[in-house]
């Protein structure tokens, strides 16, 4: 099938190509780009006062099957992400059973087949149940399709085995996700330790908790030469550690959520646990940093930690209820509102962030979109203004704080393949 995109801002950091042009699609690859194309297809896209971008790529997802269905399935997961613009998306490893052996791997990867919507990778498990006592098949999974390990939701604490574990990582050349973590420190904590946790006599959560793990992770990958990949960094000696690791020559690279460069703790509304979080929500001066290291490049990806949960188990106290909150389907119109409208980033930057440096952290022959490449892209509407609305979510999961906020940047197209698996318009006109 050919798909002809016309008259669009085609912005490509790969070649760094930022132009207005058209991008023909013949079968699952792009043909051409230019300026002008004049030839025949079976669906054309006028995308005139759009951005067409390389496909989104999220680093950070749960899926949440197997095991936990009733929070979130692949398909709906899969569904959720094309609706936000996601081509590729990565799955963690913490269901029910855990994802620690190729026969998991591969259920995943078989069932993300099924469903059909987005590319899923997924990630292995460290450790077996992710009980952090014995290194996972990780030679195994990546055999039989995994992209990437991590114990994500919690870190190993057993320094020793972990160490061994990112050794084997390096030998495969597999990147390790880390949940930075100090149990011990976090102990019962739910939201960050500051004024809010005192004002609402709950346990807090203290920058430290993170900051600690973040440097030993940083100092094993020296050790062992491992690609160390932050999770969701929330703290601005993150980002501090980051840059100085990175400036000695390790192999780190970082991501942030959005809800962590839109949100502080001051945004925290009394009993509302769509406000809870791992990491939690931290202070205004955490929040600038954040966005600084996204702005000089420290921290290298955009992903959304979509964590959905059951309305029922949401509505309980914010000292009880489960952390996460999900965010495929906000995570490009906060990102389009908060850092491009604002300044913080340009498009091209956005583009880098969401596609093309994810697709490096995999070693992924994706987030391109020049001729000869797999047709993986996402238009967005920078001048669509909408107000979010958890109920129109595809997810199974509506935990958001972000319910009734408005935005701007609206994904209208995403295309995985040289297939349309999501259109706006099409979607509006049905409503």
């Amino acid at each position: 099938m050919a798909i002809l995109i016309k008259n669009g801002r085609i912005v490509n950091p790969a070649t760094n190509m930022d132009m207005r042009g058209d991008i023909l699609i013949e079968n699952n690859r792009i043909k051409q780009v230019l300026p002008y194309i004049e030839a025949e297809a079976e669906q054309i896209i006028e995308a005139y006062g759009c951005i067409v971008m390389p496909g989104f790529i999220d680093l950070h997802v749960h899926l949440r099957e197997p095991g936990f269905e009733y929070k979130e399935t692949i398909e709906t997961g899969t569904r959720a992400a094309a609706r936000g613009g996601f081509t590729t998306i990565c799955a963690m490893p913490n269901t029910n059973p855990v994802i620690d052996t190729p026969g998991q791997v591969q259920f995943v990867l078989e069932k993300a087949k099924e469903a059909g919507n987005v590319h899923v990778i997924p990630v292995g498990a460290v450790t077996n149940g992710q009980q952090g006592e014995q290194i996972a098949d990780i030679a195994g999974m990546k055999r039989q399709g995994a992209g990437a390990i991590s114990e994500d939701g919690k870190s190993v604490m057993n320094t020793y085995l972990y160490r061994e574990a990112m050794k084997e990582a390096a030998r495969e050349d597999m990147p390790v996700f880390a949940h930075c973590e100090d149990k011990s420190l976090a102990g019962n904590g739910c939201i960050n330790q500051g004024k809010k946790s005192q004002e609402y006599q709950v346990q807090g959560i203290s920058n430290g908790v993170e900051d600690v793990i973040v440097a030993r992770d940083i100092l094993l990958a020296k050790e062992t030469g491992a690609r160390l990949h932050l999770c969701h960094c929330s703290t601005k000696d993150s980002v501090t550690f980051t840059k100085l690791a990175k400036e000695a020559g390790i192999k780190v690279t970082a991501e942030v959520c959005p809800h962590h460069f839109v949100l502080s703790e001051d945004d925290i509304v009394n009993g509302d646990s769509n406000y809870k979080m791992n990491p939690p929500l931290r202070s205004k001066e955490d929040v600038e940093t954040l966005k600084l290291g996204l702005k000089s490049g420290v921290i290298d990806a955009i992903s959304t930690d979509h964590a959905p949960h059951h309305e029922d188990e949401k509505k309980q106290h914010i000292s009880t209820a489960p952390f996460g909150i999900v965010g495929l389907e906000t995570a490009a119109a906060l990102t389009y509102t908060e850092l491009v409208c604002k300044g913080w980033l340009t498009p091209m930057q956005m583009a880098e962030k969401m596609s093309y440096n994810p697709a490096k952290i995999l070693k992924l022959d994706k987030g391109d979109i020049s001729e000869g490449k797999i047709a993986d892209i996402t238009i967005i509407n920078p001048a669509w203004e909408y107000t979010i609305d958890a109920n129109e979510f595809a997810s199974k999961g509506k935990n958001t704080p972000f319910h009734g906020r408005k935005v701007k940047g609206q994904v209208v197209y995403t295309i995985v393949d040289g297939k349309i698996v999501y259109d706006k318009l099409k979607e509006t006109k049905e409503i």
